[in-house]
């Protein structure tokens, strides 16, 4: 288990507190439909830290193509049971190289917010390595008062109520947070780091990797539009960024 992270409950575990069976069960939310409304239609799609595939099925059914990516094998045997025409990809996101470019790289999944500066780094650096100079990197951000608005709960649709418990501070600007998810025949919990972003950060964050903010896709800010940036050369002086 990744250090920092911790899961129980019923099914197989993943480094980072995830559980399995857990992601099986989860309803999708409007993640399919602020994606199709961010990028032109039938886009090549690498879907990084895919988990079971909730947002990877309806993305396929609507026409993408999609490459997904995870550290479970376990969590890619679930994508391959809803999509067995998608294309997976077991492995470390960070040292990811598919010697390919897509249309669209999504981060979902809140990874921008992990601990670690040199993690979120080369997160970012394989979006940017991935995607096409005419491309867009799509990305899940924490909202602003996520870790200040606790504890608090939601009903899934698929009859799972979500609490996110508490936000214990444990340095360098980190939290631990603890979540719990309960359905009528089976409880999970998760215990991860998170490190919340301001705008200015995560602008520079992206920056670090090569890619612009282009705009926020929700009105909670939880979706964002980045560019890769460009450097074309200039015949009368240095690169030209763009």
């Amino acid at each position: 288990m990744r250090e920092g992270h911790q899961g129980t409950g019923p099914g197989a575990i993943t480094p980072d507190g995830c559980a399995v069976e857990l992601y099986r069960r989860l309803a999708v939310g409007d993640e399919p439909d602020v994606i199709e409304a961010a990028v032109p239609a039938g886009s090549t799609v690498l879907e990084l830290g895919s988990g079971a595939g909730r947002v990877t099925e309806p993305l396929a059914a609507r026409g993408f193509t999609v490459t997904a990516v995870d550290e479970s094998a376990e969590m890619l045997a679930a994508v391959r049971e809803r999509s067995p025409g998608v294309a997976t990809v077991h492995g470390s996101i960070e040292s990811l190289d598919l010697e390919r470019r897509f249309d669209v790289v999504l981060l979902g999944s809140f990874l921008v917010h992990t601990a670690e500066h040199r993690t979120r780094q080369a997160l970012l650096e394989a979006c940017r390595r991935h995607v096409k100079d005419d491309g867009r990197v799509l990305i899940q951000r924490e909202g602003e008062d996520w870790h200040r608005d606790v504890p608090r709960e939601r009903r899934d649709a698929a009859g799972c109520t979500v609490r996110i418990l508490s936000a214990e501070p444990v340095g360098d600007g980190v939290d631990s947070m603890h979540a719990e998810y309960v359905f009528p025949d089976a409880r999970w919990t998760q215990t991860f780091l998170s490190r919340p972003l301001d705008g200015r950060e995560f602008t520079r964050c992206l920056a670090a990797a090569g890619l612009v903010v282009e705009d926020v896709l929700t009105d909670d800010g939880t979706w964002v539009r980045a560019r890769p940036e460009v450097r074309r050369e200039s015949p009368n002086g240095p690169p030209e960024r763009r």
